[in-house]
């Protein structure tokens, strides 16, 4: 008895030991895939954060764009399995013809959105919201190939990680900026000047499912070519930005001192605003010039805040002052209506930039 106890607890014993090391092995079995598809999205990202040396859009603004492309994720995959259902051809047509479509449209959901009320304002923080939205996309879509299939090849979850992954956030980044620069030549344009970038998106996504036939092609193309497009494209934005600051800072100083001066009236911009005396009563011409001065004012503002956020410094919160500029702004803005606003526009607006620098004071 006690010699079969002792073996009996040896057995236990030995057994306990295999079955930790068998949980190891699957465990690192199971970390190593997962560590290969999930990962590189997210740092590539942060890679792009560390590139914005205006720091234009907030942690947890970046946040939030993740979780908001990780919903589309989801939603992505209720609506692709009720599109497959109806669809007459094979999984490879499919995803070559139909799926591109439907992933762009929900990714691009949240990004219209920050477009159109203008809280994304140039490529660089407008890439950066693209590529976040097409990561939380991505972390979804790569957790459910994950549970669905853990018995896949390392060199699947490769492909997954440096190939689809870095796909989903690029496309949308290709979007975003195709989509911002248009915007910012055309402010008062519709929805049409979101097209273009979106079928460059869907174009992108479908030739590399075309690619897949050569899966490791298509993840180093990815690798290889989107690094370069984007690093290229932020270069040319963040120095197109300081421009836009030098000369956007010289024209506001110089409207506020022509009307702290009493001089603008004399100026081709008074001129312009005398022509519309025969189109407005008196003192909606007055709240025109004061929405014009408070306007420069905060532009003014919102060019130091960058200015500072370039430099390193920490800007100083929102003070009571400008809270009361931004409300008062708000305020003339109902007064004037729709149609002063639009006679206003050739004063106040040049480009989407300077409908979309005064979002940062507002964060």
């Amino acid at each position: 008895m006690g010699l079969a106890r002792v073996s009996s607890c040896c057995r236990c014993r030995c057994c306990d030991v295999r079955n930790r090391q068998g949980r190891v092995t699957l465990n690192a079995a199971l970390l190593i895939p997962a560590a290969t598809a999930l990962l590189p999205v997210p740092l590539f990202l942060v890679g792009l954060v560390q590139l914005d040396g205006y720091k234009l859009l907030r942690l947890k603004t970046v946040l939030a764009m993740v979780a908001a492309g990780a919903l589309a994720g989801g939603a992505s995959y209720f609506a692709n399995n009720y599109a497959y259902e109806r669809f007459s051809g094979d999984f490879t047509a499919y995803s070559h013809y139909v799926s591109p479509w439907i992933e762009e449209c929900l990714k691009a959901v949240l990004l219209v959105f920050l477009i159109r009320t203008r809280r994304v304002g140039l490529p660089v923080d407008a890439g950066i919201a693209g590529f976040a939205i097409g990561t939380g996309f991505a972390l979804i879509e790569n957790l459910y190939y994950l549970a669905a299939r853990p018995d896949a090849l390392l060199a699947v979850q490769v492909i997954r990680g440096f190939g689809t992954a870095i796909m989903h956030g690029g496309t949308m980044t290709v979007m975003a900026m195709i989509s911002v620069t248009l915007y910012d030549r055309r402010p008062s344009g519709g929805l049409a000047l979101l097209l273009p970038g979106y079928l460059a998106a869907v174009a992108l996504h479908s030739g590399f499912n075309y690619l897949l036939v050569w899966p490791m092609l298509a993840a180093l193309a990815m690798l290889i070519v989107l690094p370069l497009v984007i690093y290229f494209v932020f270069q040319r934005s963040e120095r197109a930005l300081l421009d836009w600051l030098d000369s956007g800072l010289d024209s506001n100083v110089q409207l506020l001192e022509a009307i702290n001066a009493g001089k603008f009236l004399d100026s081709n911009s008074g001129r312009y605003l005398q022509a519309l005396r025969d189109r407005f009563r008196g003192e909606d011409l007055a709240d025109m010039l004061c929405l014009l001065r408070l306007h420069s004012e905060l532009a003014l503002r919102a060019k130091g805040v960058l200015l500072l956020r370039e430099s390193g410094l920490d800007e100083a919160p929102l003070d009571a002052e400008t809270r009361d500029k931004l409300t008062e702004l708000a305020q003339l803005k109902r007064t004037i209506g729709g149609m002063g606003m639009l006679a206003l526009r050739p004063l106040m607006v040049a480009s989407g930039k300077d409908v979309w620098e005064l979002t940062l004071l507002r964060e």
